[in-house]
């Protein structure tokens, strides 16, 4: 897939793109998945770059030449953003002009023709943009189906066009990644990353019409707010062991937390881990404690009703044990 332009392009001697980036990488030690994110660009453009296939940014010479102390060749040269539009145009004007003495043909012939298509066919028909759907893969049902609709219960959303799952830029980065392989490996499709200038959250968003209708009907999940609704977890999750364990595991990764409890008696330090989940569904709550129970753990419900925590360190060892954790925040926690 092309890329798309939106600054000025650097256009290298032959070869000395290729090599450009190839020195860049071996003096930060990266690959090619690691340039990319340090230069928010997808891996596929990264590897066009080093084909050769299209100019690199200016902006992105910039920041790695900037980052590395390497030398931009002096022979680079710089144009402008749709500098090819440009003069593809100007060259096509001519060449009408040329022909024809004027720009665009019979005006009023087109005008004619236009409206004779519009009133026979053309108004009938369905807009050839607006109707087009990008498909996705469609999953069955499975254990790393029911961990992401975990996921999406405790820190995502649904709406008309889009899956959206907010996490801590910082905490969660490497939970992040590994929810945007998640995505892609079950319904692949790209899951981008967007930036809230006013916070530190970071959201990972899939624009495809097709996976929201697939969440609503084959998933059981709902457009809009989690919290008007009282959500709940679908009955194929309920019904089923081992989807139930995975989809505890996606909603503790993303709205629970490993806290530790400290204490002094008769002058002693004594400090335990603790496990809490936080949810404004009542029946998101009741799943996880209601799952906890069912595994042997002793769960307990905070008396603000907001929370379900275990709190032994026997049942802290058996959580971490039989559901497990790919939060590497969550995992850090709970060893150090």
């Amino acid at each position: 897939m092309a890329e798309r332009v939106i600054s000025k392009r650097m256009f290298f001697p032959k070869g000395e793109q290729k090599k450009f980036l190839n020195d860049v990488k071996r003096k930060l030690s990266v690959a090619d998945k690691d340039l990319a994110q340090l230069i928010g660009k997808s891996t596929r453009t990264v590897t066009d770059w080093k084909r050769e296939k299209f100019s690199m940014s200016f902006d992105a010479v910039k920041v790695l030449s900037k980052k590395t102390g390497i030398l931009i060749h002096p022979q680079v040269k710089i144009k402008e953003a749709y500098w090819y539009t440009l003069a593809g145009s100007s060259a096509g004007g001519l060449a009408v002009h040329k022909k024809y003495g004027y720009i665009g043909g019979d005006q009023e012939e087109r005008k004619r023709k236009w409206r004779i298509w519009w009133e026979t066919k053309g108004k009938f028909q369905k807009h050839p943009i607006l109707n087009i759907t990008k498909s996705i893969k469609k999953p069955n049902f499975s254990v790393a189906l029911a961990e992401f609709v975990g996921i999406l219960l405790g820190d995502g959303g649904i709406s008309k066009r889009q899956v959206t799952i907010a996490l801590h830029r910082y905490d969660d980065k490497e939970y992040s990644d590994y929810i945007r392989w998640l995505t892609e490996k079950l319904f692949q499709v790209s899951a981008g990353i967007y930036k809230n200038k006013k916070s530190l959250a970071d959201s990972i968003v899939v624009s495809r019409t097709e996976l929201v209708q697939f969440c609503i009907n084959k998933l059981g999940l709902k457009v809009g707010n989690k919290v008007r609704h009282q959500i709940d977890v679908p009955l194929w999750i309920k019904n089923k062991k081992s989807y139930r364990t995975a989809c505890l595991r996606g909603l503790v990764d993303t709205d629970g937390c490993v806290i530790k409890h400290c204490y002094s008696v008769k002058g002693k330090r004594y400090c335990y881990k603790k496990l809490s989940f936080t949810n404004l569904s009542v029946p998101l709550l009741q799943f996880v404690f209601d799952t906890l129970g069912s595994m042997g753990m002793n769960p307990r419900a905070t008396k603000n009703g907001k929370e379900v925590r275990l709190e032994s360190q026997s049942d802290m060892e058996r959580y971490f044990r039989v559901v497990g954790s790919n939060n590497p925040k969550h995992l850090n926690r709970w060893s150090n």
